[in-house]
Parts: structure tokens; sequence; C-alpha cells
């Protein structure tokens, strides 16, 4: 059984860092700004690493915490060996797991942390995940400076930071259940069409966390899916339409979320940021929904497998968030 339901698990806190792009799109309101690419720094990968220690250290300032009350720092981004939260965690005395599922990296680590902080006995967790549009694209795609044209399904990477803590504490964020998804190989070789990759691997996760906990979709006032942008999101649908005869009403996709429309991003918003800002700065502001059901969707490729023409796996993880 891939799904597991928590009895006393908190989001306690979390802290957002929006890039340029991102703090002129849908989202109401965070707590850090880049007003460049740059962050102060000489190049995009150092930006990133002071992206998420600047959301760490915010966690602990708001939380007054040490770095002996941190129990487990848990986290990823896009880059090679995750290799920009390894070198954020190494500003930091925490006992530190690197996790990586491309753009569901942020609900892996909720995940990993909910089940550390329920089943270990570790009080507190902090989870971190950034991505970076300057980082990521030179590293997937082609480097900006390229000027490489995209077809319309192509998505645009998030710059962004994210940093959560995770207790026992009570809070207004209760993490209720999560499911663990399955990786999903549908024969789609294409870079380029993230979403078409990705989509199934949100219904098949959908599935089984409906199926294992006995709920409906109706059970839930909102899904929220990452970055299958506005392709991705419409093949989902007709896809449970199609296969499982169900017609998702309350249904929202965080890539379709994040920009406007005369920010010209193709498809939407992508990259491991994508959900966590539009959960935390747009969706949850408004106070609309109690119960919600975030699927965090990632493609487990890289540069040398897409090459070679191999089809690409995806996976989704699934939390369920209980609100007050």
């Amino acid at each position: 059984m891939a799904s597991t339901k928590y009895k006393n698990v908190y989001l306690s806190d979390f802290v957002t860092l929006v890039g340029p792009l991102e703090r002129e799109s849908h989202l109401k309101k965070y707590n850090l700004v880049m007003n460049d690419y740059y962050y102060g720094e000489k190049t995009f990968e150092q930006a990133e690493i002071k992206m998420q220690k600047s959301v760490i250290d915010r966690i602990l300032e708001q939380n007054c915490l040490k770095n002996s009350d941190v129990s487990l720092l848990v986290g990823g981004d896009l880059t090679n060996q995750i290799a920009i939260t390894s070198y954020s965690a190494k500003n930091f005395n925490f006992p530190f797991l690197g996790v990586y599922s491309a753009c569901a990296t942020f609900v892996e680590s909720l995940i990993v942390a909910s089940n550390f902080v329920e089943y270990s006995g570790f009080k507190k967790v902090i989870g971190v995940t950034s991505s970076h549009n300057l980082t990521a694209e030179k590293q997937f795609r082609y480097p900006i400076e390229y000027g490489a044209p995209r077809p319309h399904t192509a998505t645009f990477t998030t710059t962004g930071a994210i940093a959560t803590l995770i207790s026992k504490k009570p809070s207004k964020i209760k993490i209720e259940s999560s499911t663990i998804g399955t990786p999903v190989d549908m024969g789609i070789s294409d870079a380029n069409n993230m979403g078409a990759v990705m989509a199934p691997a949100a219904a098949s996760t959908l599935m089984a966390h409906l199926t294992e906990l006995k709920r409906d979709v109706s059970y839930y006032d909102l899904i929220l899916t990452g970055d299958l942008g506005c392709v991705g999101a419409k093949i989902l649908e007709d896809y449970l339409a199609i296969n499982y005869n169900i017609k998702m009403k309350k249904y929202l996709d965080a890539g379709c979320e994040l920009f406007l429309s005369s920010q010209e991003t193709y498809a939407g918003g992508s990259g491991p940021a994508c959900l966590p800002l539009v959960l935390f700065n747009k969706i949850l502001t408004t106070k609309k929904y109690k119960k919600i059901l975030i699927i965090a969707t990632g493609a487990l490729h890289s540069v040398a497998l897409v090459n070679q023409s191999k089809p690409i796996p995806a996976i989704a993880h699934a939390l369920s968030l209980e609100v007050e």
C-alpha cells in the first residue's frame, strides 16, 4: 500500500521566495523577492544556493530555532546530483537527506519529513526545494541566450525557493495523509511536452490515493496538480474521464495558475517551486478550501537519455492537507 495516514503531523510554518517574473504573476503575497536572476551572486547556480539559504534562514528566524533544534533537513532541486541543495545544506549543522523526484521533489520531501515526525519521533524537520529558470533551462533544454524556438507544449521553469517546517505542533495546516507514486512510462520522448509525459502519472497516483483511502474526488474541496501546464492538465482531465469515468470539477494545475498570459510562458509554469508557490501564495490566501489534495508531478529524465531518444518515465506524489 502506497498511502499513509498521519495522526499528528502539521505544516507549522513556511517561507517562500520568488523570482523577478513570479513577483509580477498571479501570486498574492510572498516572503522574499529576487530583483534579478543573479540575486547578488556571480552565477545563477550560486544564486539558487543563496535562495535556499535565505528561506531556511527565515524559517529559523521566524520560529526562534537554533541549529540544534532541527532534527533533519530534507530537500532537493533540479540541478545534477541535487548540488544546489547539498551546497546550501552545508551552511547548516543539520542531519541531511537529499531527495529527487524532479518537479515532484517538494511533495516527496514533505512525505519523508512527515514520516520521520510521525513514526521516528523527530520533533522539527525542515523541508526545502528550489528551481531557477536559468540553471534548469540550460541543463535540460538550451541556454536562454541560444534563442531556440519552443512549441506551445513547452513549459517555463519557475524561479523560487520554499522552506517548510514540519512538526507535531498544531497549526492551521494539518498533513492528513500521503500517497507515494509509481513510475509511469507511456513511451513519450519529447522533452518539450512534459505535460503529456506526466499526466498519466498524476492519474495513477490519484487513483491509488482514492482507492487505498476509500475516497471519491468529491471528498476534496480542491485537487491541485503541480506543473502539468495547461496542455498536461487537459490531458489529465481527458485521461481520467475516458479511463475512469471521473470528471474533475474541483481541479486546478499550478502551472496554469502561476503566470499571466501576457508573460508568454508557453504552456505555463514548471519546476519544483511551481506547486508550492501557487499553494502558499495563491490557493491558501483565498481561505476557500479546507481539504486540499496536492499532486506534484515530475519527469524522471536526463539530457543523455533524451538525446538517445529514450522514452521519459514520470512520477507523481500526493499529499492531503486539512486547512483551518
